[in-house]
């Protein structure tokens, strides 16, 4: 997907004004994620997205942060000046595009590897294929991180 078109299908989806204000938030969720992905998640999945989206994603840091959506969300709100309930519809605008312009295999491997409810923010109903079921001890321990 070519960054014209991604940056028009969040602005789209998230209703925003202006193409720089798709880009501002777009950039700010994939940095949000970018914290709470390892390196080489963030590095596989800024190979997939346009220049200069991907730069979001390539951050000098170690290892990831553990924090659960509410603190996800919490952030995306500090980073784009607005409130957790708009940072959620933000997330959801960007992330969503995210699942649609990345190979789906590429998505629920990342998914599987993150708190069962951030697939609501991908656009996905339901745990990725072949994560633990919602409800089971290892998905409920998994909402912890």
């Amino acid at each position: 997907m070519q960054l014209e078109e991604f940056l028009d299908e969040v602005r789209d989806r998230g209703e925003y004004r202006s193409r720089d204000e798709a880009e501002h938030v777009s950039t700010a969720v994939l940095w949000v994620l970018a914290t709470r992905i390892t390196p080489e998640e963030a590095d596989d999945l800024a190979g997939r997205l346009p220049a200069p989206l991907d730069e979001a994603l390539h951050l000098e840091r170690g290892r990831p942060e553990s924090f659960d959506l509410e603190e996800f969300l919490w952030r995306v709100a500090e980073q784009t000046g607005a409130r957790p309930r708009t940072a959620q519809w933000d997330a959801c605008a960007v992330l969503s595009t995210v699942a649609d312009a990345v190979p789906g295999g590429r998505v629920d491997d990342l998914l599987s590897r993150l708190p069962t409810r951030y697939a609501e923010l991908f656009g996905r109903t339901g745990p990725p294929a072949g994560s633990p079921q919602a409800g089971t001890p290892q998905a409920a321990s998994s909402e912890q991180t």
